[in-house]
């Protein structure tokens, strides 16, 4: 017997991303000035391609904000530049040193960078007007990005509270916000570290260099091997060593360690990441050591 009926079913990385180009869309639509938080990291660059294809062939309908702190690797910012440049899109660089200058920002020479972030992420939103700000966060990543709401509410003062979070059931989000207040919003909440690379695998995505094995010169410091280099030098019996490894995550140099690896292209990554125990923040972000609570704290300042 012929079986005339047709099972249309999406992958699970086709409805992931269905569902991350529905909230573009319904972003796009809803709030009068968004703008997507770009760091060249893995993440946003995944959520940049998501934008691309979710308003293909117009361009963006909004700008991109990279929170420059100065201790960026080159390799990032060299990816980062190569998308703005091929997409056409407006950059917004929001510089730590700049708002230390303004007065955002208090560098009391103890507070890392990523901290400082805070200061003038908050400042450029508000200048700029911003009403929604897109950021790559993931619910695997980290326990209190479990806790958030696809539609992330900030108060006029760029401040999170988790206890007064709105439902979002059935897929519907509430957008409504008063003056000076705005949304976070985060299209991979539903993804994890291994879809994220399923996907560059899949769309051929171009990413930073370092995300792949490659000889360095490295330290190791409280349980992590970070990278040598003007900020990192050997401290008391800490010894150099060559190593071949990789970046699970990118961020702060002084806050960001690298992992022993020889996955030199996207297949050995998804293999690696497929039995890894430790989510990339747990394992190689040193500001999310300070406390069980570290993030949670500073997303309550207003972090991303």
């Amino acid at each position: 017997m012929t079986n005339t009926h047709v099972d249309y079913q999406l992958s699970q990385l086709d409805q992931l991303e269905a569902e991350s180009i529905h909230i573009f869309r319904e972003v796009a639509a809803e709030f009068e000035k968004p703008v997507l938080m770009f760091s060249g990291g893995k993440d946003s660059i995944v959520m940049l391609r998501l934008a691309e294809k979710a308003f293909f062939p117009a361009k963006l309908p909004f700008p991109l904000l990279q929170v420059d702190t100065g201790l960026d690797f080159d390799e990032v910012l060299s990816t980062r530049d190569s998308w703005v440049e091929r997409l056409g899109a407006r950059l917004v660089v929001a510089s730590v040193e700049d708002a230390i200058k303004a007065g955002h920002v208090v560098d009391d020479g103890k507070t890392s960078r990523n901290r400082q972030q805070i200061g003038a992420l908050l400042a450029a939103i508000e200048e700029n007007g911003f009403t929604a700000a897109f950021g790559g966060g993931r619910r695997d990543e980290e326990k209190a990005r479990a806790k958030e709401r696809v539609y992330s509410h900030r108060d006029d003062f760029g401040q999170w509270d988790p206890k007064m979070q709105r439902p979002e059931l059935w897929s519907l989000y509430n957008g409504r916000i008063h003056s000076g207040e705005h949304m976070r919003i985060f299209p991979l909440s539903n993804w994890t570290e291994l879809d994220i690379w399923h996907y560059i695998h899949r769309e051929q995505i171009e990413i930073p260099s370092i995300y792949f094995a490659h000889e360095r010169e490295v330290v190791e410091r409280d349980g992590m091997l970070l990278s040598i280099g003007p900020e990192i030098q050997p401290k008391g019996n800490e010894q150099v060593e060559k190593k071949m490894v990789r970046f699970r995550t990118v961020g702060d140099r002084t806050q960001t360690g690298c992992v022993e690896s020889e996955a030199t292209d996207t297949a050995a990554i998804i293999d690696e990441i497929a039995i890894a125990r430790v989510t990339e923040r747990g394992a190689t972000r040193g500001d999310d050591r300070f406390s069980e609570a570290a993030m949670e704290d500073r997303k309550k300042e207003g972090y991303f």
